[in-house]
C-alpha cells in the first residue's frame, strides 16, 4: 500500500473513531437512557421492579415485586400494571416504584 492507502486509511479510522464518540455522547444522555430503559421495558414485559402503596398516612398498604410494566394516567389518579397475568389498578394512594 502506498502513501495514498495510508492515508486513506488513517482517515477511514479517524471518522470511524469520531462517530463511536458521537454516539458515546449521545448514549451518555440521561434522556437517551431512560427512553432505551423504557423500550426494554415495553418489549421485555416490564423491567425487576418493586411498586409499595401507602395511604396518605405514610402507612403502607401494600407492595408487589416482579417483572412490572407501570403506567400511569395522565392526570395522576391512578397507576396500572400487570404482575404474574393478572392486571393491577391502584387508585389513589402513595405509589413507589423501584427499581431492583
Amino acid at each position: 500500500m502506498g502513501n495514498n492507502g495510508n492515508k486513506k486509511l488513517a482517515g477511514i479510522v479517524a471518522g470511524f473513531v469520531a462517530v463511536l464518540m458521537v454516539i458515546t455522547v449521545i448514549l451518555n444522555k440521561a434522556s437517551v437512557q431512560r427512553t432505551l430503559k423504557s423500550i426494554n421495558s415495553e418489549y421485555a414485559g416490564g423491567l425487576d421492579r418493586t411498586v409499595t402503596v401507602y395511604d396518605y398516612s405514610g402507612n403502607e398498604i401494600t407492595s408487589y415485586t416482579g417483572k412490572i410494566d407501570v403506567e400511569d394516567s395522565e392526570t395522576g389518579g391512578k397507576v396500572k400494571f400487570d404482575l404474574d397475568g393478572k392486571r393491577t389498578i391502584i387508585y389513589g394512594g402513595i405509589v413507589i416504584v423501584q427499581e431492583n
